[in-house]
């Protein structure tokens, strides 16, 4: 007996792991709980095997149910694909997008304008936030395609598009530590790339360090510095006008570069593959201060190792 999946029931499997909650994704497809449940249910008894388990209240996928998504995402595009090439009626197409949170205020409005002016019935979903969560999106296929930082040569996959100084920043008024003192470090929380890199560099120039503060928010991190908390440490891209780099002070060691990379889902829909395009464009026509790489080949591009925020 052949096994055929119901579409309408593979929309609230994707819906319920991207939104993070079965409960919203009920609300988002117009049905009833109990109905989305039945669904799941019966997708579990088609499959032959346990796709979602019980975690607190609600649901989360099973190894099975993450692999299974991705198929979902894939059957899903496809459908709608066809619907849309012979003028059947279907929802908008939504292309998700992620990327740090230094880009939010140049690249990102950049990127969707230019896209919506060659996609104006495609939805944009744009996922701004900790670095470090974008790779395990792309490959989860909760994001279409993103931007971003990884360790110098650190041979990940994906596009590199550029490599970018890591500075020292503290606030214009703020006083220089003295040469032996104890460096006070205004940080994102762990994991974090540059917090690493800080540290690990102060480490071994056997400079002493104390965390003042510590946030997962890049808006908090320029707040600590402008109200005199410490130093601390980012590419110069987006910095507020009264945060300057401070690289030069004899507490404060060198520091590596950074890659920024463009990544891609293997599943990206054409209308994500055209997003990928404009996102590389849009990166590189606002980025300042990167040392070019050699350009590499614009298929979509998947990530390896996971980023640091």
């Amino acid at each position: 007996m052949k096994t055929t999946f119901d579409i309408d029931a593979l929309r609230a499997v994707v819906s319920g792991i991207e939104q993070g909650s079965f409960a919203r994704a009920a609300i988002e497809l117009g049905r009833s709980q109990s109905a989305v449940s039945m669904q799941l249910k019966k997708l579990e008894q088609q499959a032959g095997v346990q796709l979602f388990a019980r975690k607190g209240r609600g649901l989360v996928p099973t190894e099975a149910g993450e692999a299974f998504a991705t198929y979902a995402r894939r059957i899903i595009a496809l459908n709608d694909e066809a619907a849309r090439a012979v003028g059947a009626p279907v929802a908008p197409e939504t292309v998700r997008l992620g990327l740090p949170q230094d880009f939010c205020d140049d690249v990102m409005p950049a990127t969707v304008q230019a896209f919506a002016n060659a996609h104006p019935d495609v939805h944009v979903a744009v996922r701004a936030g900790n670095n470090h969560t974008l790779n395990n999106e792309i490959e989860a296929g909760r994001l279409d395609g993103a931007i971003a930082f990884f360790p110098d040569n650190s041979g990940a996959k994906g596009e590199l598009l550029c490599k970018l100084p890591i500075r020292w920043l503290a606030h214009v008024g703020f006083d220089q530590p003295a040469e032996r003192a104890t460096v006070p470090l205004v940080l994102f929380n762990h994991p974090c790339l540059f917090r690493q890199a800080a540290l690990a560099s102060l480490d071994k120039a056997g400079r002493r360090w104390r965390a003042v503060l510590t946030t997962p928010s890049l808006p908090a991190i320029w707040a600590g510095l402008r109200s005199g908390f410490g130093i601390g440490v980012r590419i110069e891209h987006s910095v507020p006008d009264d945060i300057a780099t401070v690289g030069h002070w004899p507490a404060l060691p060198d520091l590596p570069p950074v890659e920024l990379r463009l990544l891609g889902s293997q599943t990206a829909s054409p209308a994500a593959r055209d997003m990928l395009s404009v996102l590389r464009g849009a990166t590189m026509d606002f980025v300042e201060g990167a040392e070019p790489t050699a350009p590499t080949a614009p298929t979509a591009p998947t990530a390896q190792e996971g980023p640091f925020t």
